[in-house]
């Protein structure tokens, strides 16, 4: 009963994962998301923290709850098989080629694409979590872009690049608030996936 349960529950996870990545292509879905969103988070601003800060805190909830839903939906110790074995597969194959031993590179060759369907389940368990984190990560987003827009204007001053509108690109399509979020989550998820052993491959 619980398995079904948990079953079930998994697979409208992912659904409503799939949902979002794509509802995020359309721009009244967007908008409807981030509306909605404001009605649950419209009053961190009225709390008197800058908006830099709320962004900081936005971040540690997205790696916090990216790195709990990495650790409990990923075998770690499948992948870490899979590398090991990997990484003796090239040693070998490299040492076969340089004794110049061809049987020894076929049969190598052979074990290199039976590995195949196994690398096929390890892309398939890195995807996985990615629809899980969407559930969270991006409502969070279309709140923060909702936000902004309708803000009329929010600078932020960085050291040695002074100050800029965080609507204006740094570089390419990344804006400067999508960098000081990422700038914000980058230590916070490390710090996490270290106090809780997640991804650990050596």
């Amino acid at each position: 009963m619980k398995q079904s349960m948990s079953s079930t529950l998994d697979r409208a996870a992912l659904v409503l994962g799939i949902l979002f990545f794509l509802g995020v292509m359309i721009e009244d879905y967007r908008n409807l998301l981030g509306q909605v969103m404001d009605h649950l988070l419209g009053w961190l601003p009225q709390t008197g923290l800058s908006f830099p800060v709320i962004l900081f805190i936005l971040a540690a909830i997205t790696g916090l709850y990216a790195s709990l839903v990495q650790k409990y939906t990923m075998d770690w110790d499948f992948m870490r098989r899979q590398q090991e074995k990997m990484r003796a597969l090239q040693a070998n194959m490299k040492a076969a080629q340089l004794a110049g031993d061809q049987a020894k590179v076929q049969s190598l060759q052979t074990e290199q694409m039976k590995m195949v369907s196994e690398q096929g389940k390890m892309m398939q368990m890195q995807f996985k979590p990615m629809l899980y984190i969407g559930i969270i990560s991006i409502p969070l987003f279309m709140w923060i872009y909702f936000y902004i827009h309708n803000s009329g204007g929010i600078n932020m001053t960085f050291p040695f690049w002074g100050t800029h509108s965080i609507t204006e690109m740094v570089l390419g399509p990344i804006l400067y608030w999508f960098y000081w979020y990422f700038v914000c989550s980058l230590p916070v998820s490390q710090i996490i996936r270290k106090a809780l052993d997640i991804g650990s491959m050596s």
